[in-house]
């Protein structure tokens, strides 16, 4: 196949943008969910606890988000046969790296979603107790509530 033969640069980009999602979700599904806790824990310990370096690395891969992204993607890669600007393996080297980057940044815009989210939930906390402070009825009276100014 020669490079004519390549989808368009615009479908490129659009399987690129689509691709990195399922990428980015496994990922961070493994990295950081709840229901991945326990094995995540125990490769935790595993690359803190084994001597060689290959074991550390190996077990460290599941606790890293971009560590794992590399895997993931090309996990995809194999599946789905997706490949950038050339055929054979300049294209999927180049897909590989694309979809690890834009999954990354998928990743840090929910990350950062996520911290939002939680700021304003302990803002809104803070806030409720604040107002269930200054607003206590006597007992046995029905005396209007305590303002603060």
């Amino acid at each position: 196949m020669t490079e004519n033969d390549l989808m368009p640069l615009s479908q490129q980009f659009a399987y690129l943008v689509i691709l990195a999602l399922p990428i980015a979700c496994v990922s961070w599904t493994i990295t950081h969910e709840e229901v991945f806790r326990e094995p995540r824990e125990w490769c935790k310990d595993q690359s803190e606890r084994c001597r060689s370096l290959t074991s550390k690395k190996f077990f460290y891969l599941f606790t890293c988000e971009y560590c794992f992204s590399h895997y993931s993607a090309a996990f995809f890669l194999l599946i789905t046969g997706f490949h950038m600007l050339y055929e054979g393996w300049r294209g999927y080297l180049i897909a590989w790296f694309a979809l690890v980057w834009v999954a990354n940044i998928y990743m840090s815009f929910f990350n950062r979603l996520r911290l939002d989210i939680k700021h304003e939930n302990v803002a809104i906390a803070v806030d409720q107790n604040k107002v269930d402070d200054n607003v206590q009825p006597k007992p046995g009276g029905n005396s209007p509530p305590k303002t603060v100014n």
